[in-house]
């Protein structure tokens, strides 16, 4: 793996990414400081630049308040010197002391995030979760006052509906304001449901890059959950649910011929099928050891046929 890797355009946006966003949802959560600051060093040096949080990682561990993942992030860029070759995502609506998207709110967790971050600007501000019962006028219309002060570069969404982001667009053209650049869709193997369809191509007919997060089922695509095996994860009870399902024992069967024919982890070979997925620039996978970061890596490396790309798209179906 070379620092060279071809990056990837992010939507319309001037940002160019690596094809694996680390997800920083476990900074502070499964992997300590410690832990996490050895999982970015080593991302960073395969050529990844892409990182992405929320304000409120890791506020349902015990003890926790929300903001350790920003913190931890933040406190690795100051230390490495390195905040001009790292593109930051963050997300807004879900801290315990900042819920929702009021413009009041969006504006306040905004600057609590810059300083858990330690940095002037966020390179990628998503709104979290969205709410039908905020007017999109509001929540555009704080985005771009952030955008405009220069503490945010793009905006964009995550867990919207196609009929809300319709709007949010039209009205940023209509206005002349910030237009959301990116969606971060619920997207895998075995989850197409939530974003193929009118979200998807909304998201290719208006030029969005698509980040997917939950790229790895809770982790049911790496392979390691096979009937009669007990994993020892916070996440298994997510990922055990597709065990049980026929569709998840067709996708597992296809992707370990797909890997063994390449000499690849299972993971590998799923995270390059949503890769080269429609609209979709960079999927979203997170590494609690240092261990589990070659296989997200390899995405960058690795070429499906279309053979390969097909059965696995039957598979899923």
């Amino acid at each position: 793996m070379t620092a060279s890797l071809p990056l990837r355009k992010l939507g319309s946006s001037s940002l160019e990414v690596f094809p694996l966003a680390l997800g920083g949802n476990v900074f502070g959560w499964t992997a300590d400081e410690k832990t996490s600051f050895a999982v970015l060093d080593a991302y960073a040096a395969a050529g990844g630049n892409f990182v992405d949080t929320a304000d409120s990682y890791s506020a349902w561990v015990e003890g926790n308040s929300g903001g350790e993942s920003e913190t931890i992030i933040g406190k690795w860029i100051a230390s490495r010197g390195n905040r001009d070759q790292v593109v930051v995502a963050t997300k807004v609506s879900q801290h315990p002391e900042f819920k929702g998207l009021s413009a009041a709110n969006i504006k306040a967790a905004a600057d609590a995030s810059l300083r858990r971050l330690g940095t002037d600007h966020i390179d990628l501000y998503y709104t979290h979760f969205d709410q039908p019962e905020v007017p999109v006028e509001e929540i555009i219309g704080a985005l771009d006052e952030l955008v405009r002060a220069g503490k945010v570069r793009h905006i964009a969404a995550s867990n919207i509906g196609a009929d809300r982001l319709r709007e949010s667009l039209e009205f940023s053209d209509r206005e002349g304001l910030a237009r959301y650049v990116a969606l971060q869709p619920h997207y895998n193997l075995v989850s197409r449901d939530t974003y193929e369809g009118p979200l998807q191509d909304l998201a290719a007919r208006e030029g969005l890059g698509a980040v997917p997060y939950f790229a790895l089922a809770s982790g049911f695509l790496t392979g390691k959950y096979r009937p009669g095996t007990e994993v020892d994860s916070p996440r298994a009870e997510g990922a055990a649910k597709h065990l049980a399902s026929e569709r998840g024992q067709r996708v597992l069967t296809v992707l370990d011929e797909v890997a063994a024919a390449h000499d690849v982890p299972v993971a590998t070979v799923a995270l390059a099928w949503l890769a080269a997925q429609p609209t979709v620039v960079a999927p979203i996978a997170s590494a609690r050891t240092l261990d589990q970061l070659p296989a997200l890596l390899g995405l960058a490396d690795l070429r499906l046929t279309q053979d390969e790309l097909d059965r696995l798209t039957d598979a899923s179906a």
